[in-house]
């Protein structure tokens, strides 16, 4: 059987390997990225605080949990479709409402406003945490579905 193109480019068997494990990750690294969404904030603040907006640059931590998470969700979405799509989707949409949170905060801070709340991307993150909750989670809730479903 000839190998599948695929598997040049992803080590399906070292993600099949760790495929039980892969959501409870995601859903630790999603809680990271809640963490590290305050301490971003808390930083612009600081910076628009001091008068210095062009101190007020992206926040590496935050970055790179963003990158992981994305990796994170890519891979499950090779050995959990479905589930997988729909992470990768909702964790795309938290990473593109950051970009956007982050230039508002950037024009707020040159403008002398109060700094707002990163609003669309903390409601983002609360859908990626209960959709990774729910993924990791659910063999709490099987029995009550399986009855119902």
């Amino acid at each position: 059987m000839l190998p599948s193109p695929l598997e040049f480019l992803v080590p399906l068997g070292a993600l099949e390997s760790v495929a039980d494990v892969l959501p409870f990750a995601i859903l630790a690294v999603v809680l990271v990225n809640l963490l590290t969404r305050v301490l971003a904030q808390r930083s612009y603040e600081q910076a628009a605080a001091e008068g210095d907006d062009e101190a007020m640059g992206r926040y590496l931590p935050h970055e790179i949990v963003n990158v992981l998470l994305i990796v994170l969700s890519f891979g499950y979405m090779v050995v959990h479709p479905h589930g997988g799509m729909v992470l990768s989707i909702l964790v795309l949409g938290m990473v593109i409402s950051d970009f956007f949170e982050y230039e508002a905060r950037t024009v707020e801070a040159r403008n002398d406003m109060e700094l707002d709340r990163p609003n669309s991307a903390l409601v983002a993150s609360v859908l990626v945490v209960a959709y990774a909750g729910y993924q990791a989670l659910f063999f709490v809730i099987e029995p009550i579905w399986s009855a119902i479903v």
